[in-house]
């Protein structure tokens, strides 16, 4: 396993996407960047998503993260606001893709469990964590962008919380293929 990576982790939203970078360098996590890309004042969706296209492209160029971590969209009551975070969430994946950086995604309630150790934590909650965990002197305006950084924390935790030697399945049928022995 790589000890020395940079990962990217996106907060999408259509109004303010939240992205924070971070190095880890023998198991040691270190803040690179954070902040937030303003959206509010584009009229259109189409805009707007190409504006977070660019953005996390330029990311991903400027910094080269190893991996990206992303925040699912969560289940709300209103449909057109979640089709939205979910198209802001798919162009900044595609994005991450069009340079081959692997794609993580997290649940909400996942990364605040992974960052203060209690899922329905407020985004108040998570930004202090991290400025404890990162020692961050001064925290940004817009927590988006500390949620966009709790996504790539989380992303680092979960890959090295012991469980580095399991794989990855997109299936049951690939599981099954790998593991014959859990069928009886």
């Amino acid at each position: 396993m790589k000890t020395d990576k940079i990962i990217l982790g996106i907060d999408p939203g259509t109004t303010i996407m939240g992205y924070g970078l971070i190095h880890v360098k023998e198991g040691k996590i270190s803040l690179i960047q954070m902040g937030v890309l303003h959206l509010s004042k584009l009229n259109s969706h189409e805009l707007k998503l190409k504006k977070i296209f660019e953005r996390t492209l330029q990311l991903v160029d400027e910094y080269k993260p190893d991996e990206f971590a992303v925040e699912a969209p969560f289940y709300g009551k209103n449909i057109q606001s979640m089709l939205k975070l979910g198209r802001a969430q798919g162009v900044a994946m595609s994005a991450a893709l069009y340079r081959n950086v692997p794609i993580f995604e997290y649940a909400p309630k996942k990364i605040k469990m992974a960052i203060t150790g209690k899922g329905t934590a407020s985004k108040e909650q998570v930004a202090a964590m991290l400025k404890s965990i990162l020692d961050i002197k001064n925290m940004p305006k817009h927590l988006d962008a500390s949620d966009g950084l709790a996504a790539a924390v989380c992303h680092h935790f979960q890959r090295n919380s012991g469980n580095n030697n399991k794989k990855n399945y997109s299936s049951w049928g690939r599981f099954l293929k790998d593991n014959p022995d859990k069928i009886k």
